[in-house]
């Protein structure tokens, strides 16, 4: 058994499909987890919505997908909780006209409204839900997934939701060593170098590890695989890469593997 896990997506669908296809998944003994951000930013993002949803209905036990803060900010802006998500550095607009087919413009106060609801409108009914019941963590024999991180190191139980979708604590980057916790949310270059260096992008240090590897044109979109710790990237361009990571793994890790390695054998 392996678990595969997909950092933060923002619509880009066409990198999904690839990686996805580049993956050895056994669907009925592996887990794929999604840390979470499906929207804005991207080219496509209901069809990335559409695509994971469909995922993890067609198998709820081994297609698991977190609640990114992304996700919430549209919950919290459907519910008239907070303004926060129509902010233009959230790229809100993408996906506000991607699914009602008109620029967002925000003029008046009650352009709030009037956006509010041509949104509830065209978001199918049944994408909303889903993203009203992600969970906000999962947990398995490998690993701890979240989509931001820990809560001064706590477990996700003990955490609050907010803190696993929003945190951006470098005491967590840099010191966190109990379960291996893999997390996106930052991009990894944001994160310390020290945890970045011959990682083919992705953050590993301790036994936190990232792997959001940033949204541009020249961004892979990642997935590590555990507990053999091989990355999966795939490019806008279309463009894939594979990558066995052996070197600079904590040892934490290394006793992950070597567990694992155990089992399979016995």
């Amino acid at each position: 058994m392996k678990t595969f896990v997909v950092g933060d997506i923002h619509g880009r669908c066409a990198q999904l499909h690839t990686l996805l296809e580049m993956l050895p998944r056994d669907e009925q003994s592996d887990t794929l987890v999604l840390l979470g951000d499906l929207i804005d930013r991207g080219p496509d993002i209901p069809g990335v919505v559409e695509h994971v949803f469909s995922l993890c209905q067609q198998n709820a036990e081994r297609v698991i997908c977190l609640r990114g803060n992304h996700e919430q900010m549209l919950l919290d802006f459907l519910d008239e909780e907070n303004l926060i998500w129509i902010e233009q550095a959230t790229g809100s607009d993408r996906t506000f006209v991607q699914y009602t087919q008109t620029p967002l413009a925000i003029r008046l106060e009650a352009d709030f409204a009037t956006a509010r609801d041509r949104l509830a409108k065209e978001i199918p009914a049944e994408q909303i839900e889903f993203f009203r019941h992600l969970p906000s963590y999962h947990e398995d024999e490998f690993a701890i997934y979240v989509h931001a991180g820990l809560e001064n190191g706590k477990h996700p139980r003990e955490s609050s939701a907010d803190a696993l979708m929003w945190t951006r604590d470098m005491e967590f980057f840099k010191s966190y060593r109990g379960k291996p916790c893999v997390f996106g949310h930052t991009p990894t270059a944001f994160l310390p170098l020290r945890g970045r260096l011959g990682r083919h992008g992705i953050y590993v240090f301790r036994s936190a590890i990232g792997i959001d590897t940033g949204y541009n044109q020249n961004s892979p979109l990642s997935c590590l695989s555990l507990p053999d710790f091989t990355l999966y990237q795939a490019f806008a361009d279309g463009g894939t890469t594979t990558h066995q990571i052996t070197t600079f793994i904590p040892e934490s890790l290394k006793k992950m593997q070597q567990r694992a390695a155990t089992s399979g054998q016995g």
